[in-house]
């Protein structure tokens, strides 16, 4: 299905020139002060980051994750002006379901690697064949190589679109999406935009509006007042990246893109406050994944085109309220992510069909709690499937 002369087969092949300027980039990082016994209260301490640069200079081998990307096919199209990169990954059986799963900030399709196995070939994963997908994992315009963007506008509309298009170009007439972040926000939209195509919806990030009258949170269960709560710090704390992000893209992109360990900081930072993990991002999540993931933006540098998404959302008006979405709807909900859903208020704007909750796990659930995620994408699923 991807013999179509508008896809390209791709190869990842950083030069060598990159990776040995990298490297000497970080050997002259010039280093802020600190103040003493503040911790991760003011961001990423300096210790701890000084300790995970060194490591990427000196003990990351990026040629072996790009090896082990090369053996996922790969291939680029060019789709409203854009070009975009993704993985496409065949289940071996024929009856598989096509599923688009689509990243976030600061993710990447390397956020994934953990769970295109099982997805794709459950039989020689523990699982039921008949749970198989064939995956379809984009690059979001702007992000790692489907960057930079050329174009001002790509809301999360206009990308559910292209993905909708590049479905098409793969022959795939029916098909599921599933996201987090900026990818459950896109594949709402696709869901909404193709609802006689698009069979079902898995979210493992769902943000909800919570009513500020009293009375509406009157009578929420212990575990929904402790959601609320954390997307309100969220909300208090925790939206400055977003703010510079939907405003300023530009500007914050010239220390980014020059400085591989502010893109670190950046990203890194994400990682410990949104994963689910006791002091290190690295109790949550793999190290060498996680400097794969800064990767992709320090060697396409799309720090600021993958900005873009925030500066084109909040001027799109995605951030009011949601239409609804009418196709079903599987939510995962991990504790630790930045405002777990709380079911009787996403039931609003959503059909949802199939509701979890786990005791473990946060934003990157890919990353932190994959066998939990495909466990549910594909009990998710089974219900659509035995319901057609």
């Amino acid at each position: 299905m991807t013999n179509s002369p508008d896809l390209q087969p791709f190869r990842i092949d950083i030069p060598q020139a990159d990776l040995d300027d990298l490297r000497e980039r970080l050997a002259r990082t010039r280093w802020p002060d600190e103040l003493p016994g503040i911790g991760w209260h003011q961001g990423v301490p300096v210790e701890y980051l000084k300790e995970l640069a060194e490591y990427w200079r000196t003990s990351y081998d990026w040629r072996a994750h790009e090896a082990r990307l090369n053996e996922l096919p790969q291939f680029t199209t060019t789709i409203d002006g854009q070009n975009i990169h993704f993985l496409h990954v065949r289940s071996p059986e024929p009856d598989a379901l096509p599923l688009v799963i689509t990243h976030g900030w600061p993710g990447s399709v390397v956020e994934f690697l953990k769970v295109i196995g099982p997805l794709t070939d459950p039989g020689a994963h523990g699982g039921d064949p008949g749970d198989a997908f064939h995956l379809v994992i984009p690059a979001i315009p702007g992000f790692g190589f489907s960057g930079p963007t050329t174009q001002p506008g790509w809301t999360t509309a206009r990308i559910a679109r292209a993905w909708a298009e590049l479905m098409d170009r793969l022959g795939y007439q029916r098909y599921g999406a599933q996201g987090g972040d900026w990818g459950s926000s896109i594949s709402r939209e696709l869901g909404i935009a193709e609802p006689e195509r698009v069979v079902g919806v898995h979210l493992n990030t769902l943000l909800t509006t919570v009513p500020q009258d009293p009375a509406a949170l009157a009578d929420l269960t212990e575990t929904e007042r402790a959601y609320a709560e954390r997307r309100a710090r969220f909300q208090a704390e925790g939206l400055g990246y977003g703010m510079i992000q939907s405003t300023r893209p530009q500007t914050l992109g010239y220390g980014l893109t020059d400085s591989p360990v502010g893109q670190l900081g950046w990203i890194v930072e994400k990682f410990r406050e949104w994963t689910d993990c006791v002091d290190r991002p690295e109790d949550a999540v793999d190290r060498d994944q996680m400097l794969t993931n800064v990767m992709f933006y320090w060697l396409t540098g799309t720090a600021t085109s993958s900005a873009r998404i925030y500066y084109d959302g909040a001027r799109s008006g995605a951030w009011g309220a949601q239409p609804r979405l009418d196709v079903p709807t599987g939510v995962a909900v991990f504790p630790k992510d930045i405002g777990p859903a709380i079911r009787r208020f996403a039931e609003k704007d959503n059909n949802i069909v199939h509701w979890s909750d786990f005791e473990r796990g946060g934003h990157f659930a890919a990353m932190e709690q994959p066998d939990l995620l495909v466990k549910d994408v594909r009990a998710f699923f089974r219900k659509i499937r035995q319901g057609d």
